[in-house]
Parts: C-alpha cells; structure tokens; sequence
C-alpha cells in the first residue's frame, strides 16, 4: 500500500509541551522578561525554534542582534536538553504505539514532520523510532509551518508523492501547512474540531480500524 501516515511529533505521538515551557521560561526570567506565560506558550507549538524565541522577546525591554538570538536559541536547548534526560516510555501519548503497530500491520509507511531539531532523540527516548520510517525535522528545513516543506520533505524522504499522505496534527498551523502541500489531514487534540482538519479526534486512542479505513481510504 503506497501510502504514509506523517505524524507531528509534540502532542501528537509524545508530549514534551512542558518540557519547552519550562526551557523557555527558565530563558525569560535569565533575560529578566517577566510575564511569560503558559499562554505565549501556546503561540509557540509547530513552530520554529526562533519563531518561539520571537514570542519571548516580545516582553523584552531592548532588542537583540541576529547572533545574539541564535545564542539565546542555543541557550533554551540546552536547557530543553537537560529537561529530556527523564523522558522515557510514559511519555507517548495515547494510541501513538497502537497506532503505529497497526499502521505497520497494514503496509503503511509511517513518518514525522516536526519543526523541533531534537526529534530523533525524543523518538530513540520514547521507544518510537524503531516503528518511524523517516523523519523530517527542524534540521531538514528553513521554512516554518503553515508552510508545508517539513511534510513535504518527509513525503520526498518516502518516496511518495503528496496525494499519497496524510499528516497527523494537533496546531492550526499544522493543518495548514497539511493543506497548502497537498495532503489530507487528521486533527488531534483538545481543539482538534476547530483545527480545519479533513478528520478530527481527541487523540489517536480515539480512531478505530474502522476509522482509520476511511480516513486511509481517502488518501492516494
């Protein structure tokens, strides 16, 4: 079956949302911007790292150089990274291994379209990776969804062509991003219903094999 199943990795397959509120958070107050919140947190999900950082900056009283941006990036990694270190199998989120063990059963390719550059340590902690195909991440790109290169390049990675796809998201601008390069889409999430997505559920433990006949069935 030619087809593939590209699942955004971030609250979708794992949940590392507060592992970067928390990196991000540390940054603010180091940098003395006060107010940062769970809120401006939510602005940064699917997006790049120095389009997160932007968010953050926002509350700054002075402006920062290109190259100082890139060291702050640089920074909130390093302390993401410390964050990783406990991230093990707790971290999927609901249905993601049933998921996956089904997708494989049934001959379809399984990808991950994420902006973060972490994506294959978070996938080698979570126990994931062995059932990933490819992977496109932040290191693979330079445009930011809604713009739809990360799936596309997972597409490339494939060998199959964007009709052949279906992207599995939890942002808006995920879905966009789905939608401008040409493939269907899954929303999940708490906001999945007002996400635009093609299909919606609260989270993959939620698609039945029936289900996922139809969404499958629509793809290609």
């Amino acid at each position: 079956m030619e087809k593939c199943v590209i699942f955004d990795l971030d609250g979708v397959l794992v949940s590392t949302d507060e592992l970067h509120y928390q990196a991000w958070k540390r940054l603010a107050e180091e940098l003395g911007i006060r107010g940062f919140c769970r809120e401006d947190n939510k602005r940064q999900r699917g997006v790049s790292r120095m389009a997160s950082l932007e968010v953050v900056l926002e509350r700054a009283e002075r402006t920062y150089s290109m190259e100082e941006k890139q060291e702050l990036a640089k920074q909130k990694n390093n302390y993401y990274l410390e964050l990783l270190a406990n991230l093990d199998e707790g971290s999927r989120l609901p249905g993601a291994m049933e998921t996956l063990r089904y997708l494989r059963g049934q001959g379809v390719a399984s990808a991950v379209g994420s902006a973060s550059k972490n994506a294959i340590v978070i996938l080698e902690k979570t126990g994931l990776l062995p059932w990933i195909d490819k992977v496109s991440c932040g290191l693979d790109i330079t445009k930011s969804k809604p713009d739809p290169e990360v799936f596309l390049v997972a597409a490339k990675k494939v060998g199959l062509k964007p009709g052949q796809c279906l992207v599995v998201e939890d942002s808006a601008a995920g879905i966009q991003a789905a939608a401008a390069g040409g493939m269907k889409s899954l929303a999940v999430g708490p906001l999945s219903e007002t996400l635009g997505g093609d299909f919606c559920a609260v989270n993959l433990a939620e698609v039945t094999e029936e289900q996922w006949e139809k969404i499958l069935g629509s793809v290609g």
